[in-house]
């Protein structure tokens, strides 16, 4: 069980290390916010296998609050982003 748990603490710290990493270099503002949802996302996992780790249910509120703060904040850039954000398609 012990070593199940650390491989996952590892595998999301790797991907929260990239993902930091893909928020500071997207070009685009679309890149940021994918980016920023799935660190969200790596968080809400994290506060999950901790919970499970201490097989206690006290952090359910939390995971509600982050995977709604994700959603609204994925619908919101959604919405307010003006069309195509490529850096490509803006040049002449």
């Amino acid at each position: 069980m012990t070593v199940v748990l650390l491989v996952c603490a590892v595998i999301l710290t790797v991907a929260a290390v990239c993902t930091v990493a893909r928020m500071t270099k997207g070009p685009t503002l679309l890149d940021r916010a994918v980016a920023l949802d799935m660190l969200v996302a790596i968080a809400i996992c994290a506060l999950a296998l901790e919970a499970a780790l201490n097989r206690h249910i006290h952090t359910l509120p939390v995971l509600l609050v982050l995977t709604l703060l994700g959603f609204v904040g994925s619908v919101g850039v959604a919405r307010f982003t003006h069309g195509s954000d490529d850096i490509d398609a803006e040049r002449p």
